[in-house]
């Protein structure tokens, strides 16, 4: 008989949605119960200088499956479809002989060219990226099988969004459904089933939605954390203060109230109570997939999988939370980007335990797994893989900055911000450069910058109009501008037609 072929290992890829990376390291850390992912920190690699490099969900997770930034892929927006054959972590992976598996919801806009106008897939932008096969379809609008297994256990099942309003009075009062049959217990539950079955060799994707809003917890979950712990939100002043600070920020505020984070309270408003308990279910929610992450890692123990198995976890984006008078991730400071990024790798045990603050974007991610697995990432992928990190080496020509973008317009209808601001969708957008000492936020259609000095105050003064500021805010626009030139688009930038035919270069470190 022929041998048979070396078993290819396996590869668990969890994000969390909204989760903000001092839950685990910062300011929340205190006060949010994580036990469960603290523990595979020690085991693991955590990279604590981590920023998705867009927002909200869609492009966050287009630019974290195929390795690009925004600019370069185009789903700017949640349903701005990609073209269908860019290159992404779960075509790659099929390459190497693997079924992409996805437990839960990539938030894929669909692209138009590949549908007649009236197929269902160009109706909602939680659809499918192309390569995954959808083990369980957990989509915040949809989750029909969710939706289902409530209705079998005899709940009253609401259509969304009313399935996630607080079943009482009380801001932080319980979701209509106990802790055991939550969204996220449930999407635990299959995956737990579906998978562990599987011969090895296996890829899976896991993505939670919480602690996205709407901000409703099951009990006991609804009241875990004391709200008078909770640190209070970082601001600079009132709501008006804040507002003064930029043209664009009072649109911003208006377009995410702290009403818009909970169902069944529009006329909310953010007193300090109503934003501790606000912030406390939050912190709630993230504690209740902390545990179900749990149960994941000691299946993977129980099951003999944990040593054979690339597990990383990390987050699409994060959460204003109240800081700076916002709320959700639709603007500029970093606790809308930065995120928590913690790597397994079983074949490098030495370096498990250590802290990474080399600065790293969450378009790393996808080559990073290629790599791992002996595949080599395409080139119009424009991250680099983080496996120097994970054997304890820092590579000397790593990144100096982490680049995000925002759009915050609409080719449909003018936005808050659009018609505030008088923009045109070309117009509306900026885009964040963080160094180690200095941030600039740069706007398109000569809106001011904000230049944020982190070695003295921070992004509670922004220096950009300051005299003795401008060659530091020349250099970082200059540095922007490099940026923005060394990573632009092209399919086939590296490929050039000669007399032997089509000739591709490979790809310099950037």
């Amino acid at each position: 008989m022929p041998p048979k072929p070396p078993t290819k290992p396996n590869v668990l890829f969890i994000v969390i949605d909204q989760l903000r990376a001092d839950c685990l390291w910062g300011a929340l850390a205190d006060v949010t119960p994580m036990p469960n992912l603290r523990a595979l920190m020690r085991d693991a690699v955590s990279f604590t200088r981590h920023y998705s490099v867009v927002n909200p969900c869609g492009p966050s997770r287009a630019s974290i499956l195929t390795g690009q930034y925004a600019m370069n892929h185009g789903a700017v927006r949640n349903g701005t479809p990609m073209p269908h054959d860019t290159p992404n972590i779960a075509t790659e992976l099929r390459k190497a002989g693997y079924l992409p598996l996805l437990y839960g919801y990539t938030d894929s806009g669909q692209d138009p060219r590949q549908f007649a106008p009236g197929d269902p897939a160009l109706t909602s932008y939680e659809e499918v990226m192309p390569g995954f096969h959808e083990a369980v379809e957990m989509r915040l609008e949809m989750s029909l099988p969710w939706r289902a297994d409530l209705i079998s256990k005899g709940y009253d099942v609401p259509p969304y969004p009313d399935i996630f309003r607080p079943d009482g009075a009380a801001l932080d009062a319980p979701a209509l459904y106990k802790a055991c049959d939550s969204d996220t217990a449930f999407l635990t539950d299959q995956f737990l089933r579906g998978l562990l079955g599987r011969p090895a060799g296996w890829f899976a994707h896991l993505t939670y939605i919480r602690p996205h809003p709407p901000l409703v917890a099951p009990s006991p979950y609804n009241r875990m954390i004391d709200r008078g712990r909770v640190p209070v939100p970082v601001t600079v002043g009132d709501a008006a203060a804040e507002a003064a600070r930029h043209p664009f920020i009072a649109s911003s505020h208006a377009k995410t109230p702290i009403s818009s984070v909970v169902e069944g309270f529009p006329d909310l408003q953010p007193t300090p109570e109503n934003v501790a308990t606000l912030r406390a279910v939050y912190l709630g929610l993230a504690a209740e997939v902390d545990h179900h992450i749990g149960r994941v890692i000691a299946a993977l123990k129980e099951g003999g999988l944990y040593d054979d198995t690339l597990l990383v976890v990390t987050a699409d984006h994060g959460e204003m939370l109240g800081d700076h008078h916002a709320w959700g991730k639709q603007t500029f400071y970093d606790a809308a980007y930065h995120t928590p990024l913690i790597i397994r790798d079983p074949r490098q045990p030495q370096a498990h335990g250590r802290r990474v603050d080399a600065p790293t974007e969450s378009i790393d991610i996808a080559p990073t797994v290629l790599a791992w697995l002996g595949q080599e990432a395409p080139d119009l992928m424009d991250g680099r893989a983080l496996t120097p990190f994970l054997s304890g080496q820092t590579p000397k020509d790593w990144r100096d900055f982490t680049y995000s973008e925002l759009d915050f317009g609409s080719p449909i209808a003018p936005t808050t911000a659009q018609i505030a601001l008088g923009l045109r969708v070309e117009e509306a957008g900026l885009c964040i450069l963080r160094g180690a000492q200095y941030t600039l936020v740069h706007f398109n259609a000569g809106l001011p910058p904000l230049l944020f000095d982190h070695l003295q105050s921070g992004e509670a003064r922004d220096i950009a109009g300051d005299p003795a500021a401008q060659p530091a805010l020349l250099a970082m626009t200059r540095a922007l501008l490099d940026h923005r030139m060394r990573h632009g688009g092209g399919r086939f930038r590296r490929v050039m037609i000669t007399q032997s035919g089509a000739v591709s270069a490979p790809k310099q470190a950037n």
